[in-house]
């Protein structure tokens, strides 16, 4: 009888609880979820914005290696006051202080056009780079990521070259091998140097 009692009790509080809950319609979530994927999607179109930081530091790097390149350079410059006679060893060295310094300018251009292809492809495109006069129609119009790649690509590839012609100034040449050596590095330079400016070119026309 007292178990009979309490199931009578529990009963009308199984139907308070039932009539409170009311079926979700869909005419209801659906705005409301369509409004929380809005805010969200703006949130991370907006975490783009981060990319700033790589923009900033290569620009930074690129002002660096400019004027590491600069002191290169200067030091050769100023080393031609203190030759006194006409030695090959010294001269190979002022030489390699310019070639460095070429090798650092380049690397700086690289840096240069990675800040500016992160930027137009991540933020936002450079409007003062499309003006009237075109000045912007070189290394750094960039609208799109294989043209970044392609660019970076050959500005890294001369700055190998240079690098492996500073390696070729301090190469003594004493014997055959040595010559052959030599000669084969020329050739691995030229080779590099149409592949840059001969199939890179072509392959961007078709």
């Amino acid at each position: 009888m007292k178990e009979h009692h309490n199931r009578l009790r529990l009963k009308p509080k199984v139907r308070r609880l039932r009539s409170r809950t009311v079926p979700l319609d869909s005419t209801t979530w659906k705005p409301r979820l369509k409004r929380y994927e809005h805010r969200f999607e703006k949130v991370l179109w907006r975490l783009r914005l981060i990319a700033i930081l790589p923009v900033i530091m290569s620009l930074a790097s690129t002002g660096v290696t400019f004027v590491l390149g600069t002191m290169e350079i200067g030091k050769a410059i100023l080393g031609l006051g203190s030759v006194e006679n006409e030695d090959k060893a010294y001269m190979a060295k002022l030489l390699g202080g310019v070639v460095t310094g070429i090798d650092l300018y380049l690397i700086g251009i690289a840096l240069l056009i990675f800040g500016y292809g992160v930027y137009e492809l991540l933020i936002s495109p450079i409007d003062a780079a499309r003006g009237d006069n075109k000045a912007g129609e070189g290394l750094l119009d960039i609208r799109d990521l294989d043209q970044l790649k392609e660019k970076l690509v050959k500005v890294l590839v001369v700055a190998l070259i240079v690098s492996a012609f500073k390696a070729m100034l301090s190469l003594p040449i004493v014997d055959g091998p040595s010559l052959a050596f030599f000669c084969l590095s020329v050739l691995l330079l030229a080779i590099s140097g149409f592949l840059v400016t001969g199939n890179l070119g072509k392959g961007r026309l078709h």
